[in-house]
């Protein structure tokens, strides 16, 4: 039967709305000692590990993170499997984790350690959603005119939303930019309806007129 600390704790650390400041403490100090030790691409273990390790090994990732794992034996797990194929620099950054048992926000640290690169290199993520989804061509085609008008160099993220129906929506941080078909029609609609409520108050006005006189 769980026990009452578990019963009150979110189900899964992602719920807890701590957890992404926490973790983006995290991924500054990552990219600041990366930085300090000369690190050519601090992202590339960081993904590797998030892409290719935890997210096909569900098993291992619980084993790594779960509370009943014991931070020693996690320390153990991460000198005989980790430290053998990856760097020194990664192997310690790890073990912090571990030893402050934040191995479980590995995926929201990865998360905000890529944007934040991302930001300090001048660049920034777009969503671009379409009806259907885009060609390469029109992928580039799209990303060298947002890189014409805006101040940074965008990476676009396509993303499909069949609602759409045509045209695209493209989200820069928290502005959209709405120039789908579907946006266009509800627009059409609307000025329509207005247009019809002004008529009849117009007809309603003209009448009330002509019972005065």
């Amino acid at each position: 039967m769980p026990n009452a600390e578990s019963q009150t704790r979110p189900s899964h650390v992602l719920e807890d709305p701590s957890a992404k400041a926490v973790a983006r403490v995290y991924a500054l100090a990552y990219l600041d000692a990366a930085a300090s030790a000369n690190v050519s691409d601090p992202l590339e273990e960081l993904k590797s590990f998030h892409d290719d390790v935890l997210v096909p090994q569900p098993e291992f990732e619980r084993l790594l993170t779960s509370e009943v794992t014991s931070r020693d034996d996690k320390l153990g797990i991460i000198d005989r499997v980790v430290q053998p194929r990856a760097s020194e620099f990664f192997v310690r950054f790890l073990k912090v984790l571990a030893e402050h048992e934040r191995l479980d926000l590995l995926p929201v640290i990865y998360t905000e350690a890529r944007s934040e690169y991302e930001t300090r290199s001048g660049q920034q993520r777009v969503t671009v959603k379409s009806a259907v989804a885009l060609s390469d061509s029109q992928v580039k085609s799209i990303a060298d005119r947002l890189n014409a008008a805006l101040p940074f160099e965008p990476i676009v993220v396509p993303q499909v939303d069949e609602s759409l129906l045509g045209g695209l929506i493209i989200q820069v941080g928290d502005t959209v930019y709405d120039s789908s078909l579907k946006s266009r029609l509800k627009s059409l609609q609307h000025r329509l309806r207005e247009r019809y409520l002004h008529e009849i108050q117009s007809g309603r006005d003209r009448f009330s007129h002509s019972e005065g006189n």
